[in-house]
């Protein structure tokens, strides 16, 4: 019989948040679908648009969570799922490190671009 093998550790948290954050992003999807899809069509959706909708700071603040919690989820997911094939040691360290780093960049230019279309300036760049 197969031995279940997992790299989350019973009851650790990168497992607990790798389930609330599915959780967060399932409603959050759907929020999105049916904005996006019943609310307006796509004939309709514009930058003007879009833009409109991010000056709200429920709506930015909520994408802003949207994007953090994508990138968690997506990186602890492909993470975790090297290590469960056998990803180990040096390799293991520099995959991780890797992924922190491309965690970040995504992050900081998600929330740039967020910025731009909510017309806010925080920084000169």
């Amino acid at each position: 019989m197969a031995e279940r093998y997992s790299s989350f550790r019973p009851g650790g948290r990168r497992w607990l948040w790798q389930r609330i954050t599915a959780a967060f992003l399932v409603v959050v999807l759907a929020f999105h679908f049916f904005l996006l899809h019943f609310i307006y069509h796509a004939d309709e959706v514009t930058f003007a648009l879009s833009s409109a909708r991010m000056e709200s700071w429920a709506y930015y603040s909520l994408m802003i969570l949207f994007l953090v919690t994508a990138t968690f989820h997506g990186v602890n997911g492909v993470y975790n799922a090297l290590i469960n094939q056998g990803l180990k040691g040096t390799k293991r360290t520099i995959i991780k490190w890797t992924l922190i780093v491309a965690s970040v960049i995504l992050i900081v230019q998600g929330v740039r671009t967020a910025n731009a279309w909510a017309g806010i300036t925080i920084l000169p760049f």
